[in-house]
């Protein structure tokens, strides 16, 4: 039943993705272009996904906690760490660069996969060589 439940979810994201234009990467990276703002050349729609997303999360959240264990485990897996640290702050700032270069992230190009979309095969491919680099850096340290 949980995989099920998960792949429910997963379409349900996949959709919304897809509605919301997030899996076409010229309307994120017109998103994200602030310097168009005078022109008229940005595009706010995206404020509303995340918007949208931001609420959800967060009622989710409170929801959610209030139960002593998860529906499908034992125990809730949250993170414990208090500090920030280098890992911290270069993952969320590589990631913005990557959204702002390419105009994807993961569960769009994910979703985008799906349309055939060779910028989305051409930056996931990117997205697991990078992945594994990080992972054989993370372990030679």
């Amino acid at each position: 039943m949980p995989i099920l439940i998960q792949f429910v979810i997963g379409v349900t994201l996949g959709s919304g993705l897809v509605l919301a234009g997030m899996t076409n990467p010229a309307k994120v990276q017109n998103f994200l272009d602030f310097a168009a703002i005078p022109t008229g050349g940005w595009d706010p729609s995206l404020a509303f996904v995340l918007a949208g997303a931001i609420a959800v999360t967060f009622i989710g959240f409170k929801i959610v906690l209030r139960r002593k264990q998860p529906i499908f485990a034992d125990t809730f897996h949250l993170p414990s760490a208090k500090e920030l640290d280098l890992r911290i702050v270069a993952g969320p700032a590589i990631f913005g660069i990557g959204w702002g270069l390419t105009g994807f992230c993961l569960g769009p190009a994910l979703t985008a996969l799906s349309g055939g979309s060779v910028a989305a095969f051409q930056f996931v491919a990117a997205m697991l060589i990078g992945m594994g680099a990080a992972r054989w850096a993370a372990n030679r340290a």
